[in-house]
């Protein structure tokens, strides 16, 4: 990892610019992947995160797959700004997807009906620990990422295409590659209206 965990917190930003450029091996990439599924924490210890990583070929047939699935539902005079987006996500080396086992869940909403309602929130808050450790690990490794949400449209087509179980439910897409912009300035709110500390 090239940089300290704070440090790679502070530079990970949406980055939208990115190249087919890689800046470590598939090796790597999948080290990186596999490190932070294993340790990223889960509710009652549940590991009901599930990712797919495409590569190359399957990481355009992705974006290819989700622009035209949107091309279904935006009108036609609207569709240029969609497709240049999707053509920039597509200019990206990989695509991290996020599913989480929904076959997991219900068992333990079976087992401690207690909880009941609480487990499929708590996947949530596992998903967005996940998403976030991998995004920041990308980061330290010197490549640039976004979080994009275009489930559950594009639920059916990824599923058949990757042969995704029915009971993983996809959760965010994750495009990355060599960054080829900076983001502009971030502007955050005064720290004292949104920590408070008692000793």
């Amino acid at each position: 990892m090239g940089k300290d965990f704070f440090t790679a917190i502070k530079d990970r930003r949406t980055y939208y610019g990115i190249s087919k450029e890689t800046v470590v091996s598939d090796q790597r990439i999948q080290e990186i992947i596999n490190e932070a599924v294993k340790y990223t924490p889960s509710s009652f210890n549940s590991q009901s995160a599930r990712v797919v990583v495409l590569l190359g070929e399957q990481h355009d047939k992705l974006w290819d797959l989700t622009k035209e699935t949107l091309r279904k539902i935006v009108p036609a005079e609207n569709f240029a700004s969609t497709e240049e987006k999707m053509d920039a996500f597509r200019s990206g080396y990989g695509s991290v997807l996020f599913f989480e086992d929904q076959s997991v869940i219900e068992n333990l909403q079976s087992q401690f009906a207690l909880y009941k309602d609480n487990f499929p929130v708590w996947s949530e808050q596992s998903s967005g620990m996940l998403q976030l450790v991998v995004w920041t690990a990308l980061e330290a490794e010197g490549f640039g990422a976004s979080l994009q949400h275009y489930n559950p449209l594009i639920n059916e087509g990824v599923q058949q295409e990757w042969n995704v179980p029915s009971s993983w439910k996809l959760i965010a897409q994750m495009p990355f590659g060599k960054p080829t912009s900076t983001p502009g300035e971030k502007q955050f709110q005064p720290l004292d209206e949104r920590v408070k500390v008692f000793s």
